[in-house]
Parts: structure tokens; C-alpha cells; sequence
């Protein structure tokens, strides 16, 4: 039988609520996510420090995180089919296809920096590269790593080559975030479509290079005890080296530093947070009171991240509670971090009392009720022929 870790579940929980520390500013945004991109609405005086502080210690380190936990869940998949003698990728792709559903359905109705469309397009890319010889897969990490360092260089010297000001954008108006219903909200993300899922298309190559570096990192042992040696060279390089390069590029940088921060270090950083929590796990460790916390919301990864933005998007936007309009330069802070942790705890509460009643989270149970429908379905009729088959 296969052990569960539990690092797994304490740093999908990790994950899920890093990305909300780094969402919670677009949700608290006057302008959502079209402000936040054009750099409207900051914290004045003192405040803007922390602003700064706070949103460079979350910015694409949890994004990292949680596509590197991916991919490790995907060769955990691709482990327990192989087990089970079943073929791979097999009917894996109709669970990424029930992933891409679920990432259209958190789109359009919460928010328009949703992860899980790119996660299932990427899930279905690497799940064939895992059926491949260990060497194809390190070519792939290469190509695909590459491939990121070679976009990423282009996006940084536009940003530095572009004149200053030249990223400040045109007023927002209507503003569908302060003044549209529900409805409105949904129409505007159908209508900035391609500009919004511009930012999943660009980090395919980065979510690939994750996905087998996951897999790639569960196979040489990084949550067991003999991977100590390679979880003391991820820390290094990700909190020794990365973190503080991150920290000061991001802070001090502009719109290129922070770009390099996000797409180029942070993934470096979470390898090295990676790292850390799963060397308090490795020697058989039971989750403390932290620990304890943060695995009910790693279980209901899928879950907890959907409601988390359903949650942040009913109080910020104007279609019900509308704080984000009444947030000024010296409350945008204060109020932005009691809503993170309201939220926070929230989804420890909600994810620990579903769980003591039911085996998995809603809309987990979903995914899984609506894959087991199809395969079975599909299995059957690949087990009995037509009526009009040959015989």
C-alpha cells in the first residue's frame, strides 16, 4: 500500500492560501485586477511599505508552490495506475478535461486570474511526457525551462525599454467592479477573455517545467528521509539565494523587477519551501497545531481555492458587499490583511467540519463523481460490443 504523506496535504494547504495573500490585493483593488495591472490604488504614508513588503513576500511563490504540487500529484496518479496495472495517461485525460470545466465555472463566476484552466492544459501536456523514458523528460524540463527564461527575457527588456508612464492605463469606466451586478461581472470577463487568460498562455512553459520538476523531485525522495541532501540544496538555493534576490529585485525594480520576481525567482523560492516543509515531515513527524490546521485545507485544495475567491469577490465587489470602493490609502492595508485572515480561517473552520463529516471536500466529491460516470460509462462500452458489431 502506498503511504500518504503527510507533507502533501500541509503544503497543498500552504498553497491554497499563499495564493489568496497574493489575490486578496487584486479583490481589495477598487479597479479588480484591471487596476491592480496598471498599478491603481496603493496604501499611502507609512502603509506603503508593508504594502510592498507583504505583497513581494507572497507574489508568485505560492503560484510556484501549488504548480509544483500538482505535478507531484500527477506522478502520484501516474504511480497508483501503474500499480493497479492500468494503463497511462489512460482516462486521465477525462480528469483534466473535468479540471478544465471546473477552471471555466471559477472564471466566469469569481474570477478572472482562475489557475485551473492552465493546470488541466498543462496536466494533459505532461501526463503524456510522464509515459515517456526518464531522459525524454529531462529534455522536456530543459525545453520547457527554457523556453520561459527566453519569454521572460523578452517581457523584462519591453518593460525596461518602454518609457516611463507608458503602462498607466486608461480609466476604467463603467468600472464593472464597483458598479456592475453579478452579471456584469461575468459579461466583462467574456468580453476581456483573451487579455485575461494572456497570463496562462505565458507561463505554459514555466507550469510544464513545474510539473515534471514535481514529479521529477517525488521520484528522487524530496519528502523522504534519505532526500535530506537534496532538500538542503533546494533551501539553499530557494531561501538562501532566491528569496533574498526575489525580495530586492521585486522591491526595488519597477514592473520589470517585479516580473522577473514572479515568473523567474519565486518559482526557485517555493522549490526551497518545498524543501523545508517537507523535511519537518520527512522523519515520520505528526502535523502540530499548525500543521493540523492547514491539512483539511489541502485536502479540499479544489474546494477551498474556488470558495476562496467567491468569498473575497462577495465582499469586495460592488454586486454585494462593495468594500474595495470604501478602502483609501490609509485603510487599503490594515483592511486587506483582517480580510486575508478572516478568509483564512474561514476555510481552516469550513474545510476541517466538512471533512469530520464527509470523505472528500464538494466539489472534489464532484470531480470524482463526474469522472467515475464517464469512465464507467466508457468502460462499458468498450467491455460490450454493439448490437451491430460483427461477431
Amino acid at each position: 500500500m502506498a503511504t500518504r504523506h503527510a507533507a502533501l496535504d500541509v503544503l497543498r494547504g500552504i498553497a491554497i492560501l499563499g495564493t489568496l495573500a497574493t489575490n486578496i490585493w487584486i479583490f481589495t483593488n477598487p479597479k479588480g485586477l484591471v487596476g491592480y495591472i496598471q498599478g491603481a490604488n496603493h496604501a499611502t504614508g507609512s502603509w506603503s511599505m508593508v504594502e510592498d513588503l507583504l505583497q513581494q513576500l507572497a507574489q508568485g511563490k505560492f503560484l510556484g508552490l501549488l504548480t509544483i504540487m500538482f505535478g507531484i500529484g500527477l506522478a502520484i496518479q501516474q504511480r497508483s495506475a501503474v500499480r493497479r496495472g492500468r494503463p497511462w495517461p489512460g482516462s486521465y485525460y477525462w480528469r483534466a478535461a473535468l479540471l478544465f470545466v471546473d477552471g471555466v465555472i471559477n472564471y466566469f463566476l469569481f474570477t478572472e486570474f482562475d489557475v485551473l484552466m492552465g493546470y488541466a492544459v498543462t496536466g494533459l501536456i505532461v501526463a503524456y511526457l510522464l509515459s515517456m523514458r526518464l531522459r525524454r523528460q529531462y529534455v522536456a524540463i530543459a525545453v520547457a525551462a527554457s523556453t520561459h527564461v527566453a519569454l521572460l527575457g523578452l517581457v523584462t527588456w519591453a518593460l525596461l525599454a518602454a518609457p516611463a508612464g507608458s503602462g498607466v492605463g486608461t480609466e476604467l469606466s463603467p468600472n464593472p467592479y464597483a458598479n456592475g451586478s453579478f452579471v456584469d461581472l461575468i459579461a466583462f470577463r467574456a468580453e476581456n477573455l483573451l487579455m485575461f487568460r494572456a497570463e496562462v498562455v505565458f507561463i505554459l512553459p514555466m507550469s510544464i517545467a513545474l510539473f515534471l520538476v514535481g514529479a521529477a523531485l517525488l521520484r528522487a525522495g524530496v519528502l523522504e528521509p534519505h532526500g535530506a541532501r537534496l532538500r538542503r540544496r533546494l533551501m539553499v538555493a530557494g531561501l538562501g539565494v532566491a528569496l533574498p534576490l526575489d525580495l530586492a529585485v521585486g522591491l526595488a525594480g519597477g514592473d520589470a523587477g517585479l516580473v522577473v520576481g514572479r515568473y523567474g525567482l519565486a518559482p526557485v523560492v517555493a522549490l526551497g519551501l518545498l524543501a523545508w516543509v517537507a523535511g519537518y515531515y520527512a522523519d515520520g513527524h505528526a502535523p502540530g497545531r499548525f500543521g493540523r490546521a492547514l491539512t483539511p485545507v489541502g485536502r479540499m485544495a479544489l474546494s477551498c481555492y474556488v470558495l476562496q475567491n467567491a468569498i473575497a469577490g462577495a465582499v469586495c465587489y460592488g454586486w454585494r458587499v462593495g468594500l474595495a470602493q470604501h478602502l483609501d490609502g490609509t485603510t487599503l492595508v490594515p483592511a486587506t490583511v483582517a480580510l486575508y485572515l478572516a478568509i483564512a480561517a474561514m476555510l481552516m473552520l469550513f474545510s476541517r467540519v466538512w471533512l469530520s463529516r464527509f470523505e472528500r471536500g464538494p466539489l472534489e466529491w464532484l470531480w470524482h463523481r463526474g469522472y467515475d460516470r464517464i469512465t464507467g460509462s466508457t468502460e462499458r462500452r468498450v467491455a460490450q460490443p454493439s448490437v451491430d458489431a460483427p461477431r
